[in-house]
């Protein structure tokens, strides 16, 4: 990733350290944090979304969206299968 964005947090110091003990056991290196939290705002905003699908889609029969899952997938292995290989 080349745009990089700065941000300046505050959490609880037991939340760091909590935080810091993790990465150190899994081997911790320059740049864990900024993946860790990068990896759970992007599981956040993914499960929001989820939601936000599911409330606007809940009246839908389950064919109906089986239907138009199918259909999505199709197109998309349509232009995935035509863009020229490298």
């Amino acid at each position: 990733m080349s745009d990089r964005a700065c941000w300046s947090l505050k959490v609880s110091r037991d939340t760091d350290i909590a935080l810091r003990t993790l990465l150190a056991t899994r081997g911790g290196r320059k740049g864990d944090l900024s993946r860790f939290v990068e990896e759970a705002v992007n599981r956040e905003v993914m499960r929001e979304t989820i939601k936000e699908v599911q409330a606007r889609n809940h009246d839908l029969a389950a064919d109906v969206v089986e239907r138009m899952i199918e259909e999505e997938v199709g197109e998309a292995c349509k232009v995935i299968w035509s863009t020229p290989r490298r």
